[in-house]
């Protein structure tokens, strides 16, 4: 008897872990464009760190995965009309249910495939995203292509690229800690290895038409 089910198939593991290396990616290259390498030493280790354009063409490479990712999770859930992970409208209020019954250890309110608060926590991954992305292409506009913009324009562009930068890191830590109660932790096998327990996905996910 198959005591597991398929939670994320091989398209969405892709799709997050290639937006997760992408993005790791992005952070370190990103932090590497200030004078952070040389000050604290770490060029003694990794002596490409302290190269300001070689950091800046690995951050374009990534940036380029980042935006390739996005955009095939876009067209790919999107062609197969999958939208289980888009934000519903009693959200707010079933998040706050379901951590109170977390917290309470009493029983918690019926949930489809994905959790309430995962579907706020996806909005707000794609806020972040697009944030970054549309600034980073205003910045790249200018450095990469050579184009002229208005200072301001692009004085705003860098100051929300940064902004982004330090969001997309407490999102992160937040998304981690996530995983810290246990009710959630069966949830983190599904990404690597695609399922998840068949009985906890009937007693936590009741919601969910399992294929």
């Amino acid at each position: 008897m198959n005591d597991k089910v398929i939670r994320q198939s091989l398209q969405n593991r892709i799709i997050h872990w290639g937006i997760a290396f992408s993005i790791f990616g992005l952070i370190v290259t990103g932090i590497l464009q200030m004078p952070v390498a040389k000050r604290y030493n770490i060029t003694k280790v990794f002596e490409w760190s302290g190269d300001y354009f070689f950091t800046l063409n690995l951050h374009y490479i990534f940036s380029a995965t980042l935006i390739f990712f996005s955009f095939y999770h876009i067209f790919y859930h999107g062609l197969k009309r999958e939208f289980d992970i888009v934000p519903r409208k009693a959200d707010i209020k079933n998040s706050y249910l379901v951590i109170k019954a977390m917290i309470k250890k009493d029983k918690e309110p019926p949930s489809p495939k994905y959790l309430p608060e995962q579907r706020i926590a996806y909005a707000a991954a794609v806020f972040i995203i697009a944030l970054l992305i549309v600034t980073g292409l205003i910045k790249a506009y200018k450095n990469l292509l050579g184009f002229d913009i208005s200072n301001s324009l692009y004085t705003w562009a860098a100051t929300l690229h940064n902004v982004g930068l330090v969001l997309i890191i407490l999102f992160i830590i937040a998304h981690l800690i996530a995983f810290v109660p246990k009710a959630n932790r069966a949830l983190l096998g599904g990404m690597f290895s695609g399922k998840i327990d068949k009985k906890y996905a009937k007693h936590r996910h009741s919601l969910w038409k399992i294929e």
